[in-house]
């Protein structure tokens, strides 16, 4: 709703539907021209009901026409176009944070207060403080203008699956480490944080008198244990990835979402922006919503702590 009241604020999609007609008010002919468009596309109504129309047709499959774009084809084109882009983006973005957050945050919890961990803790500082256009500068210079290992370009006809500069995977790794790079930082000092706590615990104190191996109660029995905030974060954190995702695609040249909204902002494409704004805020909910189910699947305690308020919520 806000981006919606911003976006009727902020320019007039006239000129992108109409072009220079809509700025000509004197004409009979233009001004039925520019009625006949505000009636069609409901511009003529006031904003709470234009907003009211737009959220019942979007509910429906709707999202409108695409306005700075010539012949004005649905926005769902768009969509269906950019959006996988950035999903593979942001998913192999995640496996990389993981892949460095994990060892990161056991090593430096296994040897809290070392110098490694010190070590561990400077350098997790120094990722979450880069801005991500500056790593993806650090990042292009050395790995593909220095040292020519990854592709500087993307090219989206490209096929994904292969190990040569020729597939959309190898010319994906450096926008990838651009955004997962900052994500491992943050992952790995509230893992860390959580597994210090865990491995205090009286169950690790058993394991390890049992003589079970370091590794197994590290990644296993201790790991398990300390999740439950990690799996928090990374449901919150794509929001923070799709805003990342703008600064990276723009730099590399990827035409996703973060490109496409832009490019819809700079020419008040309204219904590019509101449809995307909404399909990102879905998501993040149904993210954030799965991460509560996850919880239950890695801890039963938890199932049976909920069954057992219900019960008592029916008792009573």
């Amino acid at each position: 709703m806000v981006t919606f009241g911003s976006m009727s604020f902020l320019g007039d999609p006239l000129f992108n539907i109409l072009g220079p007609i809509a700025g000509d008010t004197e004409s009979p002919e233009s001004l039925k021209i520019i009625e006949a468009a505000k009636a069609e596309y409901h511009l003529d109504k006031s904003v709470p009901e234009q907003w009211g129309r737009w959220a019942w047709d979007f509910v429906r499959g709707d999202f409108g026409v695409q306005f700075s774009t010539t012949g004005q084809p649905p926005v769902s084109d768009l969509i269906k176009e950019r959006l996988p882009r950035t999903l593979e983006l942001m998913f192999i973005a995640q496996l990389f944070a993981l892949g460095l957050a994990i060892p990161w945050a056991v090593t430096s919890a296994a040897r809290a207060n070392s110098r490694i961990d010190k070590g561990l803790t400077m350098t997790s500082f120094a990722a979450i403080s880069l801005p991500s256009f500056a790593t993806a500068v650090l990042l292009y210079y050395v790995f593909s203008v220095k040292l020519d290992w990854l592709p500087d370009t993307y090219n989206a006809i490209d096929p994904f699956w292969g190990f040569s500069h020729d597939h959309r995977l190898i010319q994906l790794i450096l926008p990838a480490l651009t955004l997962g790079i900052g994500a491992a930082a943050q992952y790995a000092r509230l893992l860390r944080t959580d597994m210090i706590t865990t491995l205090r615990e009286d169950f690790i104190l058993m394991a390890k008198s049992k003589g079970v191996p370091r590794k197994r109660v590290l990644y296993i029995h201790a790991l398990r244990s300390s999740l439950f905030s990690l799996i928090t974060l990374l449901a919150i954190n794509v929001g923070f990835m799709i805003g990342g995702s703008i600064v990276v695609e723009s730099f590399f040249r990827i035409p996703g979402i973060g490109l496409a909204i832009i490019e819809a902002v700079l020419r008040d494409d309204f219904p590019v922006v509101l449809a995307i704004v909404m399909l990102v805020s879905c998501g993040f909910m149904v993210l954030n919503y799965l991460a509560d189910i996850l919880y239950s699947v890695l801890d039963p305690r938890i199932r049976n702590t909920e069954q057992g308020q219900q019960k008592k919520v029916t008792i009573l």
